[in-house]
């Protein structure tokens, strides 16, 4: 105890690295060392290797600290794997449009880079020369932060890195050396100095004491010590009475081989034939994304029937209209027009799950579920409530396009409000959607087929008519049962009433 309490109140050495820098012909500046409290301290210069030295008596040993700048690499930036999308976590390096040796600009497609939504283009973040390429073309899975190239400023300096390794010590563009820190015993001989080592005041600050006992018993019944405040021993150390002062969780079962079992693949049958295939960026975004939803949402499903046969009327006659210019409306247009000024009418339904709030959204910004080879990506229709069909059909196009080309921008499908599925194009009648957090609806629209409905002023009661079906998955948190009631009331009436929307 009495040892513990001499480390608690001893006087430690504030070591800023400052003003450090390496120059051309390898000059290198010591740090400045402040000291806390008045330490009897002692310079040295050691003739093997030309460094200067501190020694501090701290009270309990003498300590000799050497700061040195490592390397001799010309200066250079690293440039590391960016988030290119809020759920980006890694990211498969496509392909280097620059080779090494080449002339950097500011602005230059460097590489090509699939995230966990689409193919992007990551530019050259400044000037320079490609010095080396760290990551080569086709790797997978590479994580946020992994030096992926380091460029420099001069062309004569591209040979140095030739045979560059990264093996964390090389230095940054802010900081063109590195110091590294060694803490050596005067016991010691410089041949045998080990890894360089660093404390400081908060890790000494932070420091439970506890007495032998205290400990043996706390690693015996899986108490944390962190937890114990208010120590009756010695300077507030914690004792063994003190312990029995805390309640004892049950310790968590232990997995079982079943549970691990369950999470290994499968082994395939003997003589059966098949093929794994690799899972993509965006595939596990999309997997890991839609099981926490089903997880965490509180689903529940509202389904109504609608009858289109005003829509397809009015969009034969807009489609003549814009025949000569070479456009033309679908039903889905028609669609994400009326469920956008359902929104409007229902803005309940245009909110999201904060947490500790519900935030609503001025206004809808429609997210179209898009089919890839790469799996199913979600661009957006910004302000679907204040534009017109055409507007609406042109964007649709332009979105879908580039997203099977993988060449949507970050901002083309990040942010959406509420979210349209529509699968009737493959002759699904109806079906649920998953919710895209962290939205709070998603509509699945079937698709529209001849059923005979109840007409009581047609002479047989009942005639032929177009019939959608759509199905409203809404989050409970956020809208109601009857909240969702209104908006597909509201839906189904601008779509059976299209000229409403004109209103």
């Amino acid at each position: 105890m009495f040892r513990s309490s001499l480390v608690r109140k001893a006087c430690v050495a504030k070591i800023t690295l400052e003003n450090a820098s390496k120059t051309r012909n390898g000059a290198r500046k010591l740090s400045t060392v402040i000291f806390q409290k008045e330490i009897p301290r002692e310079t040295f210069v050691d003739k093997s290797s030309g460094y200067s030295a501190i020694s501090m008596m701290t009270g309990l040993h003498k300590t000799s600290v050497r700061m040195y700048a490592s390397g001799s690499l010309p200066s250079h930036k690293r440039v590391e794997l960016p988030a290119l999308s809020p759920t980006m976590e890694s990211g498969t390096l496509i392909s280097w449009e620059k080779q090494e040796g080449d002339k950097l600009n500011e602005g230059d497609l460097l590489a090509e880079i699939e995230t966990d939504k689409a193919t992007m283009g990551f530019e050259t973040p400044e000037e320079g020369y490609l010095a080396k390429i760290m990551i080569p073309a086709g790797s997978k899975d590479v994580p946020i932060g992994k030096l992926v190239c380091i460029i420099v400023d001069n062309a004569e300096d591209v040979a140095a890195f030739k045979d560059f390794k990264d093996d964390g010590t090389a230095a940054t563009a802010s900081a063109p050396t590195t110091l590294q820190t060694e803490t050596i015993t005067p016991s010691q001989p410089a041949s045998a100095l080990s890894a360089p080592t660093s404390s400081s005041s908060t890790e000494t600050s932070n420091r439970i004491f506890a007495s032998p006992l205290a400990r043996k018993m706390a690693a015996e019944k899986g108490i944390s010590l962190a937890s114990v405040s208010g120590g009756s021993g010695f300077e507030g150390s914690i004792t063994a009475k003190d312990l029995d002062k805390v309640p004892v969780s049950p310790k968590p079962a232990a997995t079982t081989p079943v549970a691990s079992q369950a999470a290994a693949p499968l082994q395939p049958v003997p003589g059966q034939k098949f093929r794994d295939l690799p899972v993509t960026n965006i595939r596990g975004v999309i997997a890991k994304r839609l099981l926490q939803s089903k997880q965490s949402i509180p689903h529940y499903y509202l389904t109504v029937d609608v009858t289109m046969d005003s829509v397809l009327s009015l969009r034969q006659e807009f489609n003549a209209l814009l025949g000569k210019d070479g456009g033309k409306l679908s039903v889905n247009d028609f669609v994400i027009k009326a469920a956008a000024l359902a929104c409007r009418k229902v803005p309940e339904v245009n909110s999201s799950w904060q947490e500790t709030f519900i935030r609503q959204y001025d206004t809808v910004d429609i997210s179209v579920a898009v089919s890839t080879d790469r799996g199913l990506i979600t661009p957006i229709v910004f302000n679907a409530e204040r534009k017109g069909l055409a507007s609406i059909s042109a964007d649709v196009r332009t979105l879908a396009g580039k997203a099977r080309d993988g060449k949507l921008q970050p901002h083309e499908f990040q942010g959406g409000t509420f979210s349209i599925s529509n699968l009737g194009m493959f002759g699904v009648r109806n079906f649920t959607a998953i919710i895209n957090p962290p939205q709070s609806c998603i509509l699945a629209v079937g698709g529209t087929e001849k059923r005979l409905v109840v007409d009581t002023s047609a002479e047989q009661g009942f005639r032929a008519a177009n019939v959608m079906t759509v199905t409203l998955s809404s989050d409970h948190r956020v809208v109601d049962g009857a909240v969702g009631a209104q908006w597909l009331a509201a839906f189904k009436s601008y779509l059976e009433k299209p000229s409403t929307m004109l209103l």
